[in-house]
């Protein structure tokens, strides 16, 4: 007789209620047949990937993440290539991937019931080595963005405690930081077979998906699973610059473009600006003029000379809810 199925869950302490979670999780396992699920917790010396590989390793038929963005990135790198499914548990204040694959936020019960009965997804995954400031090279994964400038310097000037009060209000701080910071990144580039190019921005970002909090779509064109990244550079020159992104970004992105209407206006003549450009790829090298800091999913991992990031396509499976 075989044996039957059972989950394992890789759960932050500090981000989940674990009783509540036992007593869901135990009335789906009755539901489903399913056999007692295995309990991982993460540790500040292992956010997430040693569970993962300890749920890999110990024949999991599906890994629920149950934490923030960062516990839900070191599972995902774990279980690329594998084919076990990533179940999402969204729980902090990003839930970026949920966001982007239009999962229910603040459901417990529906996201465990998605964990054992959903449907499987497969999604892409992007894939990093950085050099680091002393020449180390180390290899990631991420599912939603990687980014320099903007982004990964607000996160290195974030207040944690204040994060942990207040949620994404806790940016605003490190954003006016940041846009006192006259410091340009300096970067050459290759994109896919392209020849390699010198450039001058403020921020660069490379995206496997399109939105971010707040319901700020970035990159409008981004799709989880198209086999490519969507990366955006932005080059303002003074306030004029940032007002034609704020415009860009907030307005044609975030209003026009989600209506059928919005869409129809845009088609008859959206104006390019200098201030943000788009660029499409499967292969991004970039080697940097200094060290700046990074960012993989809304965390900081350092400083990087150099990098090469590229994706894997469809190599990751998600739990999504099952078509009635």
């Amino acid at each position: 007789m075989a044996e039957a199925r059972f989950a394992a869950l890789v759960y932050n302490p500090v981000k989940v209620d674990v009783e509540a979670l036992k007593a869901a999780i135990a009335d789906e396992e009755a539901a489903t047949g399913w056999a007692e699920t295995l309990w991982l917790e993460t540790t500040q010396e292992d956010p997430g990937p040693g569970q993962a590989r300890e749920a890999i390793g110990r024949g999991a038929a599906v890994v629920i993440a149950a934490g923030g963005d960062g516990t839900v990135r070191a599972v995902a790198q774990e279980l690329r290539g594998t084919g076990i499914p990533l179940a999402l548990l969204p729980s902090g204040t990003g839930n970026l991937l949920a966001r982007n694959l239009d999962l229910t936020l603040g459901d417990p019960v529906n996201a465990i019931s998605t964990a054992f009965t959903g449907d499987d997804r497969p999604i892409d995954v992007g894939v990093i080595d950085i050099r680091s400031e002393k020449g180390s090279v180390s290899r990631f994964a991420y599912l939603v963005m990687a980014g320099f400038g903007l982004d990964a310097k607000m996160l290195a000037s974030t207040d944690d405690d204040l994060k942990a009060k207040a949620g994404w209000l806790a940016y605003v701080k490190a954003i006016v930081q940041v846009l006192r910071d006259r410091n340009e990144l300096r970067f050459r580039y290759r994109l896919d077979d392209t020849p390699a190019r010198s450039v001058r921005a403020h921020t660069i970002m490379i995206g496997n998906c399109g939105s971010l909090p707040a319901n700020i779509l970035l990159l409008p064109e981004a799709a989880i699973d198209d086999g490519e990244f969507d990366i955006v550079v932005l080059r303002p020159e003074g306030f004029l610059g940032w007002v034609q992104i704020t415009l860009k970004v907030f307005w044609e992105n975030g209003v026009l473009r989600r209506t059928s209407a919005g869409r129809r206006f845009l088609s008859k003549g959206e104006r390019e600006i200098r201030a943000l450009n788009y660029l499409k790829g499967r292969e991004l090298v970039m080697r940097l003029s200094r060290p700046e800091d990074i960012e993989l999913d809304g965390d900081g991992f350092g400083k990087a000379t150099a990098i090469r990031t590229w994706v894997d396509p469809r190599s990751l499976v998600v739990k999504v809810p099952a078509e009635s």
